[in-house]
């Protein structure tokens, strides 16, 4: 028999994880409109662009850099909003996001959508302003592919994953056009970094959550095709991986501490994925894996800027 929690005061009691106007606004924290945005997702986003915005060519002002970093949170925890809002009902079946404000009964589902509405709109005026025209319209674009795309898909096709990547990659770029003004080749590299080093980064948490995303009903690689095949695809995308973080030197962006460590963390991620394929690779390698790719973003970040550091101080 399903248990119940009373939510509210002198109300009747409601199935726990209801969030059918079950929650009401005086119960509301600013720490759970906080939450809505995933603020370690944001946070990363946030690094990612800074970083794109230090290595492109040319010059932004202190004012313009934080105001296009003020946006980029604003869109992205804007996009995660809506994410939440949309998979409210889901996010009730899963042990790990039933604590959610939503699922969990302490935000109405119309101040949620407000404050993904709001959200969004604020940072896109952001970057028009601080940033460039094209910066915002890039941000309006992954909003979009984010939300109207990724979020519905996730229960209907597995391929959601690699299309949802897609936005999830487009932070660096966004401070590479903030700074040049232009979509060109060491933007795209590391918008192509972030993009297939997510893949492996989520394929890893749908094997080692598997029963938490069948009960949610979200249709992951391992679930419609198999773990065997995840691990496939969480290997071919270790390997592009590799040249794919390389190419930041032949464009000038990088130098040769950069490359070693580069291809030295690229190589030592896809040995742990190659690992996986072992039929006794179960959860706990699927575990690591994950904890693998959490380590690999932020040593890659510190290779390249000291990498950068040096190289100006050298000129």
């Amino acid at each position: 028999m399903r248990r119940s929690v009373a939510v509210g005061t002198g109300r009747a009691a409601r199935p726990a994880g209801s969030c059918y106007g079950a929650a009401r606004f005086d119960m509301a924290r600013p720490s759970d409109f906080v939450a809505l945005t995933k603020p370690g997702v944001t946070r990363m986003c946030v690094l990612t662009t800074a970083g794109a915005m230090l290595l492109a060519p040319g010059t932004i002002s202190a004012v313009r850099a934080a105001g296009t970093v003020v946006g980029v949170a604003a869109i992205v925890g804007g996009a995660n909003a809506f994410n939440m809002w949309f998979e409210r009902d889901s996010d009730g079946k899963m042990a790990r996001t039933r604590r959610r404000p939503l699922p969990a009964g302490r935000l109405s589902p119309r101040a949620a959508l407000a404050f993904a509405l709001a959200a969004c709109a604020v940072g896109l005026a952001v970057l028009a302003v601080a940033a460039n025209p094209l910066t915002a319209a890039l941000g309006a674009a992954s909003i979009l592919g984010y939300v109207a795309v990724y979020t519905p898909l996730k229960m209907r096709t597995p391929l959601a994953l690699a299309i949802g990547a897609i936005p999830g990659a487009a932070p660096p770029l966004l401070g590479w056009t903030a700074v040049t003004g232009a979509v060109t080749g060491p933007g795209l590299v590391l918008f192509g970094i972030l993009l297939c080093w997510q893949i492996p980064h989520f394929l890893a948490i749908a094997l080692f959550r598997g029963e938490d995303y069948a009960r949610a009903g979200i249709r992951t690689v391992p679930l419609v095709r198999g773990a065997a095949m995840a691990k496939v695809q969480a290997v071919a995308w270790a390997l592009v991986l590799v040249p794919v973080s390389l190419m930041l030197a032949p464009l000038g962006v990088a130098g040769p501490i950069y490359v070693y460590g580069a291809f030295a963390l690229g190589m030592g991620f896809l040995a742990y994925a190659f690992l996986g394929l072992d039929d006794r690779a179960g959860v706990r390698w699927a575990r690591r894996f994950f904890f693998a790719s959490l380590a690999y973003l932020p040593l890659l970040t510190a290779f390249l800027a000291v990498d950068v550091a040096l190289a100006r101080l050298a000129s």
